[in-house]
């Protein structure tokens, strides 16, 4: 993404889009009051997460024990009632759908990849789906401390190592197939990108007219095989996204309020809730309610705009698609694909630069 002088200026950025993820699926009930069971409270989370301002909804669902479901009839029911209850809402539904071990001694995992392709089945479809690039280490452990797991499940060593040794699943193959599914349904998949080499592969994909849509992304700074807290690594991930992608930052624990009010300040997109951070001090608890109106203040108090729910699927392109690669690259903002016998660098989308020359010639002409 390219900063010009005025790039920083509130009133030439989008509007600030907020992701709420307040389910939590590494977590058990026990680890935070904050955590909803039953499915009202469920649906009821979400309207209170809109109404404090968020327009995105990161999806996962839990049974009625409190696990984790990885039942697609339970998705279903749930997005049929977050339809109704929270209609200008975007769906995101998380592509990992539970990892969270069945009991104590058991590995966290993510499902396999036949039941990942039920996702696209979803009745009523969810906006989104959220989908990882290449098979990668995933330890969410690697960046909390005792302070941030104090208190909760994952203080017990057979939950931690759990959680120390995960890995997502996703081949070549997977990705492919995902895609194809998710665009047949109608379905924008999100990308969730750990590294600027997924982020490669994102493009390599797009180049190859495998996939041909809008860009929507995180960047997830959460370390264990993913990106860290470094900001220089994240600046320069931001350097490398295409100028018409939409991107969202996400963090870990109590890093997510500094790094997400640098992504206010950059003109990007954060994502907060108790799936990524219970705490807003050492031992002091945050709601994902709470963490959403922060975010909201602190775009307030820079002069940020916050996005309605009907600006958020403006800004997501939710519906839009693309004819082909070369159509997709000039809409990123990407250098087109090479040509048979063309040297040197490419030029991002040449045919806007004959266009402009096109109009100026008869803007000339005009004139004389």
């Amino acid at each position: 993404m390219h900063f010009f002088d005025d790039s920083l200026l509130p009133e030439n950025q989008e509007k600030l889009v907020i992701q709420a993820a307040p389910y939590g699926p590494a977590w058990l009930p026990s680890d935070s009051d904050d955590i909803p069971v039953s499915m009202d409270a469920q649906v009821q989370k979400a309207v209170d997460c809109y109404n404090a301002g968020a327009t995105v909804l990161h999806v996962h669902v839990r049974e009625a024990d409190g696990k984790g479901s990885k039942r697609i009839s339970t998705f279903n029911e749930l997005l049929a009632r977050l339809r109704v209850a929270v209609p200008k809402m975007l769906l995101q539904v998380g592509g990992s759908i539970s990892f969270a071990p069945e009991g104590e001694g058991q590995a966290a995992k993510w499902p396999g990849i036949d039941t990942r392709h039920m996702l696209a089945e979803l009745t009523p479809q969810p906006d989104q789906v959220t989908i990882v690039i290449n098979t990668n280490q995933m330890s969410l452990t690697e960046l909390m401390s005792k302070d941030d797991v104090a208190g909760t499940s994952l203080e017990k060593p057979e939950y931690f190592n759990a959680y120390r040794e995960m890995v997502t699943e996703a081949p070549p193959s997977f990705v492919a197939e995902h895609l194809k599914r998710l665009v047949a349904k109608g379905i924008q998949p999100h990308f969730m990108l750990g590294s600027i080499h997924q982020l490669e592969t994102v493009e390599r994909l797009i180049r190859a007219g495998v996939y041909t849509g809008p860009l929507v992304l995180n960047h997830m700074a959460l370390g264990g095989g993913y990106a860290g807290r470094n900001p220089a690594d994240m600046l320069e991930f931001v350097r490398r996204v295409p100028d018409g992608a939409v991107l969202t930052i996400e963090s870990l624990m109590r890093t997510v309020p500094p790094i997400c009010t640098m992504a206010v300040a950059l003109g990007l997109h954060v994502r907060v809730g108790v799936e990524d951070n219970l705490w807003r001090r050492k031992g002091e608890r945050f709601t994902s309610v709470q963490q959403v109106e922060q975010m909201v203040r602190i775009a307030r108090e820079l002069g940020r705009d916050v996005a309605t729910g009907e600006e958020a699927r403006s800004i997501y392109k939710i519906g839009k698609y693309y004819r082909n690669a070369d159509e997709t690259l000039a809409h990123l903002g990407w250098p087109p694909n090479r040509r048979p016998g063309q040297r040197g660098f490419l030029v991002r989308a040449p045919e806007t630069v004959r266009e402009t020359r096109k109009t100026s010639t008869t803007v000339a002409e005009e004139m004389r």
